[in-house]
């Protein structure tokens, strides 16, 4: 499977970030602000998350081993379910430190410089989720997706802090300077609780690849397309296992016939299973498709 488009895209991923990283802890410390730092160490772990994906994103571009000889479609959907975890636990860890902060009494900073740096950051981060998004769906990269939310998520936190600041300035303006000093935690706050979710519902669904949980609409479409192929064929029944590991799919299925049906040759048994395949869309290198016939109930 060619990956090398999807590793472009990550390398470029990792350039922005690292320049996006430097901006926002630069600002962080220049305006005294711990979100916009909050921001830059974000941005930073984003880095290690993405030379993750990049290095498995190779691995699934190889034919595998003698050791992983289904090839290393497992690793996507650990590394989803990793990266997801670690994005949770910042988003747990930037909670816990706005509440501290509010309840130490704020902190004080300097919302003008912090707005205009946070507004470039934010500019950054939408774009490149949006552009990584249309690019994650068209290849139906998982670890593209992964790379896109980490953007979109830090996109949402730099936006909260920009909005902040400016609100900042209008307390300033309008003589309630000594509030000031709560915005910032307290919109970190808030940022770190919506925040999560998003986060945790990926590292759900990644986990289910991991454990190979079936999914239902791949099941669904077997089933469908099996009862079919039995009720047109006259076989007894059939049974049917899926599993679906990052882009990997696998479908096994046992058509049960009676004890005296003849198959014919195996180029008819091979034009049968071809039918279903197509039907499955299996004719890709990541669809693991195995079918076969059998009169033994205890084979199916």
């Amino acid at each position: 499977m060619d990956t090398t488009r999807e590793q472009a895209l990550l390398k470029f991923s990792i350039r922005v970030t690292m320049l996006v990283c430097i901006i926002a802890i630069t600002a962080g410390v220049v305006s005294g602000s711990q979100a916009i730092i909050f921001d830059g160490i974000y941005s930073l772990l984003d880095v290690v998350l993405t030379l993750l994906s990049l290095a498995v994103s190779r691995l699934v571009a190889s034919e595998g081993s003698h050791r992983f000889q289904y090839g290393y479609w497992h690793l996507e959907p650990m590394v989803e379910a990793l990266g997801s975890a670690i994005l949770s636990l910042i988003c747990i860890y930037a909670v816990i430190n706005a509440a501290r902060t509010l309840l130490a009494g704020g902190s004080e900073i300097s919302f003008g410089m912090g707005a205009l740096w946070i507004g470039v950051i934010s500019a950054i981060d939408f774009a490149m989720a949006i552009y990584i998004r249309r690019q994650a769906r068209t290849m139906e990269s998982g670890l593209l997706d992964l790379d896109a939310r980490a953007w979109l998520l830090t996109g949402l936190l730099s936006v909260a802090v920009f909005i902040s600041f400016l609100f900042a300035l209008l307390l300033d303006g309008v003589g309630y300077a000594h509030l000031t000093r709560f915005v910032d935690p307290l919109v970190l706050l808030v940022v770190g609780i919506g925040m999560l979710p998003s986060p945790l519902r990926a590292a759900w669904r990644a986990m289910r690849e991991v454990l190979q949980v079936a999914p239902d609409e791949l099941d669904r479409q077997v089933q469908q397309v099996m009862a079919a192929f039995v009720a047109q064929h006259g076989f007894l029944g059939f049974t049917s296992h899926v599993a679906k590991v990052g882009r990997a799919r696998f479908v096994e299925v046992h058509v049960l016939t009676a004890p005296d049906y003849s198959p014919g040759t195996i180029g008819e048994v091979d034009r049968m299973r071809d039918g279903i395949a197509d039907q499955l869309d299996a004719h890709v290198p990541q669809f693991w498709l195995t079918i076969d016939f059998t009169a033994d109930p205890d084979w199916t």
